[in-house]
């Protein structure tokens, strides 16, 4: 009986093991809907966003930048705004350029676009471009690590928005689809 007992109590602790081990290499995705009312948007995160905000210099013009930003299992979702001086389609052009451009710098790849329909909260749509990039990215030891960018860009009124996930591979599918699909306009 006694050794029984033992096999038993080792077997619970493997499997109590085991489990611990697949949900440690699992990602958890705990969705939450964000609704940012000052950037004009919402959206699901797949946890608690972090923020940060910086001025960047598009075509000599210091615009600010905020991102919401949160980490599963090895990707970052982010949500960039920029504010732009004025709503002037050359001025949203010109950001979404500057957009387009930094995310291919960022990993040595060229920025190869495709339309794509971005939803408003009220109903309809903005047109938007939507990109893929694979390539290197430099680490903070100096050496450079496969990255994988997935991105929808837009502009509406004085705002261009940057919507990617950025990470050593893109997450499942399912997680893709909820983060951009979600993203929403005011």
């Amino acid at each position: 009986m006694p050794r029984t007992a033992g096999a038993v109590a080792l077997a619970a602790g493997l499997v109590a093991g085991l489990i611990a081990g697949l949900s440690a290499c699992s990602p958890d995705y705990n969705w939450r809907t964000v609704t940012n009312n000052t950037s004009g948007y919402s959206v699901d995160l797949p946890a608690k966003p972090g923020s940060d905000q910086r001025d960047v210099n598009v075509d000599g013009t210091s615009m600010r930048m905020r991102m919401q930003t949160v980490e599963v299992d090895g990707a970052v979702f982010v949500v960039g705004t920029l504010d732009l001086p004025d709503a002037q389609p050359a001025t949203q052009r010109a950001a979404i350029a500057f957009l387009r451009d930094g995310l291919a710098r960022n990993v040595g790849a060229p920025p190869e676009t495709h339309e794509v329909a971005v939803p408003l909260v009220g109903g309809g749509s903005v047109d938007g471009i939507e990109m893929r990039l694979t390539g290197n990215a430099g680490s903070s030891g100096g050496k450079t690590e496969p990255r994988t960018i997935h991105a929808r860009l837009v502009a509406k009124g004085a705002h261009a928005y940057q919507v990617a996930i950025v990470g050593r591979t893109e997450p499942p599918v399912e997680q893709v689809d909820q983060f951009f699909q979600s993203f929403r306009l005011y």
